[in-house]
């Protein structure tokens, strides 16, 4: 991966191809979760940006906690540099919830909007995931990072999620545990104290692809995703839906290929 320096700050990336920029803009805990994407060959034909956010892999350790707000503002100076605005952006997760800070903070940076699960919590069943999650922490107190990645995850994604993890991104889950710190001690609790309103929703007036996965709701044994799903549909004045089959919150990781394709109709389409 290349390096760029802004301001002081590090961002590693990798850029793939030519024509429109896509930027892609990783969960929790695994930095790598766009590059089953870019194998695709239904987006060969964009600019496809993948990085790692400050706190993951070689891109700058934080100092501190960082906002929402300043991930976004991350994301936006990268593809400054990068000469790539408007691009088409892509959050899954926590990384979604960036990219609808990026679309209110810098509305003329960002062409298209594609939410992969995004965690929009404050849904009916979203506390008692929360409470899930949170199990996480005192696990990762003890000072076992490795265990705290694994029981964050199996609760979001499902107890079976390593199987595709060690198939599709070897390494991740060692990577995930050398990167715990910016998680646990900034990114939690920043996702958590993040207000989004629905009138914040309505002044995003670009399209907006609502992506969940057909078995998210199944594997975490919460209608969260679900809910979440229609919230953005009832939010967002342009948002249209894909539930992605065979396929739970790793999304584009487990189903890489019919996720591709999607996001490639909608980016052609806007």
């Amino acid at each position: 991966m290349e390096r760029a320096n802004i301001d002081g700050i590090t961002l590693e990336y990798e850029v793939q191809g030519s024509g429109e920029p896509v930027v892609f803009i990783h969960g929790a805990h695994m930095g790598d979760t766009f590059r089953p994407l870019m194998k695709e060959p239904a987006v060969k034909d964009y600019r496809f940006i993948g990085y790692h956010r400050r706190g993951y892999a070689a891109s700058s350790r934080p100092e501190g906690a960082l906002s929402v707000s300043e991930h976004a503002a991350d994301c936006l100076a990268l593809l400054q540099k990068l000469d790539a605005v408007p691009a088409h952006v892509v959050g899954h997760s926590s990384g979604a919830v960036i990219g609808i800070q990026l679309a209110l903070d810098a509305p003329d940076a960002v062409r298209s909007l594609t939410l992969l699960e995004p965690a929009l919590l404050d849904v009916p069943s979203g506390g008692a995931l929360i409470d899930a999650l949170g199990a996480s922490v005192p696990i990762y107190e003890s000072g076992d990072r490795a265990g705290a990645v694994d029981a964050f995850l199996r609760e979001v994604c499902g107890k079976d999620y390593r199987r595709t993890i060690e198939t599709q991104l070897p390494g991740a889950m060692e990577q995930a545990a050398a990167d715990a710190d910016a998680f646990f001690t900034g990114e939690f609790p920043a996702i958590a104290e993040w207000q989004f309103t629905k009138e914040d929703a309505a002044r995003i007036k670009q399209p907006v692809l609502s992506v969940m996965g057909a078995n998210t709701d199944a594997a975490i044994g919460l209608p969260t995703y679900s809910e979440i799903h229609a919230r953005v549909l009832e939010w967002f004045p342009n948002a249209e839906p894909f539930v992605l089959p065979q396929a739970a919150h790793l999304l584009q990781v487990e189903n890489p290929h019919d996720m591709a394709e999607r996001l490639a109709a909608f980016l052609a389409d806007n």
